[in-house]
């Protein structure tokens, strides 16, 4: 039974540039077989998003395999690459005989001569590269067929028509060698081009494998999303009975206990108890966050070590989590235009092939010499065979390939053409702070002794004191005390009588001293007069850094700041892209003091802070909206919808899973650097692209005429099938040739 495929309107806009899509065409409504769909998902085509329906299948106005809108939590098995798979390893099997067999009388020596006659020869090619066009290229004469009857030319109309007219014909005379003009036969021999036509669905073969591979990750971003939600949540009831619910049956205002480990269910306020909250997934702050009665949790998010019950505000579709599912999905769904050129040239390139093609046929039918119809069969073949659209087809992949690989040297992975198209004229880039900027990770960075008369304390003592406190504490910042520590060779003592006062500080005796570390207020409670500290603590608040006040036996005693370091690539990376032209903008979750500090040691003007993930995807749509082409560049899954959202989305090697699937490029080292060898090589590629177009226009503007025959009444020249092919081949050659000199690009003093 066959299933409605229907083509709607687009539901949103793409801003920015290259992005805008033209008004769906009318189309008529479409029915097809199709594989049976799941109930409830729907399928879009990558290039043109008002294409919908509820099952997999073909694009008819691009021919391209259509992917869900939303992918499941779950990875599935993807049929479709699964089958182009199976496709493409059985035709390369049997294509390589084909080819070799058709290449042997050119090999210096003939090795074959004596073992197959050129008839035999032509038998093994024909019975060979039968399976490989009938079967291999089955789906892409479909689509053909399909592009003809919804007349929406595209790149499988002319794959279809040029291997079919190859292939058939070589068929035909191999069939019936004593109907073709003895001028065409070589010692009786037809001439046939099995080889062309095997090789070029192996090619589009291996193609759609890599195509349909590089579109399966997309949908990695936001499986990754989706899998930070936990599937169960313990239901706090009237009677204070716990259970363990499906998520899906929470609703507003439950009640949850969330322990320790364990994600938060939803979003929702705390009612009762402490903790400490992971948000850098969400917030992209490097610190766990303290929770307590009052505070907001975000559904996702890693619990600490305390426990806590929460009042569910926000579930299903508007939790936060949600929405930036949402997000990345529709950013996902828009494409760059290099990724339609193809289509766009071939709608009017196909029609005028074929045309060519028929007035060939028709004036050397009419006008040409004897025997005219075979004539005009042979011309018109050579027409359809020289435009065959080979180059055509590897012009941008090719350069897409050395051009990546270049990348992956310099470390830097692109992972679609868009980020390759759009980089080299990228005009701002939006940065991160945490992790981009920064190391991201805490580190101590100042340590300060209060000298009292008499005494020897210094650094050492201060550190040593606190570290020994923090050994007890499970306080976010104790580690990088720690660390500090074990890194300067100070022993750590057990402390004792250690008490914890949530979010203020801790206590307790460490070699019979009495020792208090936090927050001026947490001294404060203690009687411990904390001024002397104040104007050392304002001056590293002020350099970005978050400070911890150390009072030994009721006197304030020093003070130790705590930052997350940059890194030291950013300044000089900064540098070059502000040369280059690049607006920069600092874009965090982090407070706006520490985000300030940083940005004056950078030199950046622009800084928006204590932003959270949609408002982050909302300033880079505003920043398109006023004619922007922007860049975003960020590590964590708060950073995701704008890395989406953004025209190009640039990850740290660094950073999470989900920010390097949303990402069309990843720097693999983690820094800043990065970006100004992929600007370069972003260029690189964009140019040998079009040098490589010019090379498959300038073959077919060139080849086309004379293969029609228009050199015929003036020279006697015709160009024979054979010669057509050669000449297609001559021009793929020529585009693989260009596209290799991408291996040595230069990218700059930073490659």
């Amino acid at each position: 039974m066959g299933t409605e495929e229907t083509v709607k309107p687009c539901c949103h806009a793409h801003t920015g540039t290259a992005k805008a899509e033209a008004p769906a065409r009318s189309m008529p409504t479409v029915s097809s077989r199709a594989p049976a769909g799941v109930p409830g998902r729907r399928y879009v085509c990558p290039m043109h998003p008002e294409v919908a329906r509820d099952v997999p299948g073909a694009c008819p106005i691009c021919g391209m395999a259509l992917e869900q809108e939303v992918p499941s939590a779950a990875e599935e098995e993807n049929t479709e690459l699964v089958d182009m798979r199976r496709r493409f390893v059985g035709s390369l099997a049997l294509t390589l005989p084909v080819f070799a067999l058709s290449m042997s009388d050119m090999v210096p020596g003939r090795p074959l001569e004596g073992l197959l006659s050129p008839r035999a020869a032509v038998w093994i090619e024909f019975v060979l590269s039968a399976p490989v066009v009938l079967w291999g290229g089955w789906p892409f004469f479909v689509r053909a067929v399909a592009s003809i009857r919804t007349r929406h030319p595209n790149m499988f109309t002319l794959i279809g028509l040029g291997t079919g007219a190859a292939f058939g014909f070589s068929a035909f005379a191999t069939l019936f060698p004593g109907v073709l003009p003895p001028a065409l036969l070589h010692g009786g021999v037809p001439p046939v081009y099995f080889e062309s036509a095997a090789v070029i669905v192996t090619l589009v073969l291996l193609g759609q494998v890599l195509e349909l591979r590089a579109r399966a990750a997309t949908s990695g971003a936001i499986r990754g999303l989706l899998q930070l939600r936990p599937t169960t949540a313990r239901r706090v009831g009237g009677d204070g009975a716990e259970t363990d619910v499906p998520l899906e049956e929470i609703a507003p205002d439950d009640r949850l206990r969330v322990r320790p480990g364990e994600k938060v269910p939803v979003d929702g306020v705390v009612l009762e108890g402490r903790s400490a909250v992971d948000q850098s997934m969400i917030t992209g702050e490097s610190l766990p966050a303290a929770k307590g009665p009052g505070s907001r949790v975000i559904g996702g998010t890693l619990n600490g070590t305390g426990s806590f019950v929460m009042r569910a505000e926000r579930v299903g579709s508007e939790t936060l989590l949600a929405r930036i599912v949402a997000l990345v999905a529709e950013a996902q769904r828009s494409r760059a235009p290099i990724q339609r050129l193809a289509d766009r040239v071939s709608g009017w390139f196909v029609p005028s092939v074929v045309a060519v093609a028929i007035v060939t046929a028709l004036v050397w039918g009419f006008l040409g010499p004897e025997p005219r119809a075979l004539h005009a069969l042979v011309n018109s073949v050579a027409v359809l065979i020289i435009a065959c659209p080979c180059a055509l087809g590897l012009a941008t992949p090719m350069s897409i390939l050395v051009g990546t690989g270049r990348g992956a040297r310099a470390g830097v992975l692109f992972r679609d053409a868009e980020a390759l198209e759009l980089l080299g004229r990228v005009d701002t880039l939006v940065v991160d702070k945490t992790g981009t900027l920064t190391e991201g990770r805490p580190r101590v960075l100042s340590v300060e002794a209060l000298a009292h008369p008499g005494e020897g304390f210094d650094e050492r003592d201060c550190l040593a004191l606190a570290a020994s406190l923090e050994r007890s504490s499970e306080h976010p910042l104790a580690s990088a005390v720690l660390s500090e520590a074990a890194a300067r060779g100070i022993v750590v003592r057990a402390a004792t009588d250690f008490e914890s006062r949530g979010g203020r500080g801790v206590v307790g005796d460490v070699d019979g001293r009495r020792v208090a570390l936090g927050n001026a207020r947490h001294l404060a409670d203690l009687g411990i007069d904390a001024r002397p500290l104040a104007e050392r603590a304002e001056a590293r608040r002020r350099a970005g850094e978050t400070v911890i006040l150390l009072a030994v036996d009721g006197r304030a005693a020093g003070l130790i700041g705590i930052a997350d370091p940059i890194k030291p690539s950013t300044p000089a990376a900064l540098d070059a892209l502000r040369a280059d032209g690049v607006r920069v903008v600092m874009l965090t979750g982090d407070g706006r003091a520490t985000a300030e500090s940083v940005a004056r040691r950078l030199g950046i003007d622009e800084v928006h802070a204590e932003v959270l993930p949609d408002a982050k995807s909302e300033l880079v749509a505003r920043l398109q909206a006023a004619g922007r082409t922007v860049a975003m560049a960020g590590d964590g899954t708060n950073d995701a919808p704008a890395l989406a959202r953004a025209q190009v989305g640039i990850a740290m090697g660094t950073g999470t899973d989900v920010a390097l699937e949303s990402a069309g490029v990843t720097l693999v080292k983690g820094d800043l650097e990065g970006i100004v060898r992929a600007r370069a090589l972003s260029r690189a590629v964009m140019a040998n692209i079009r040098q490589n177009l010019a090379f498959a226009f300038g073959y077919n503007a060139l080849g086309v005429p004379v293969a029609a025959g228009v050199l015929y009444p003036a020279f006697g020249l015709l160009l024979s099938p054979m010669i057509a092919s050669a000449a297609m081949s001559l021009s793929s050659v020529s585009v693989i040739g260009n596209a290799l000199r991408l291996r040595n690009a230069r990218l700059g003093d930073l490659g």
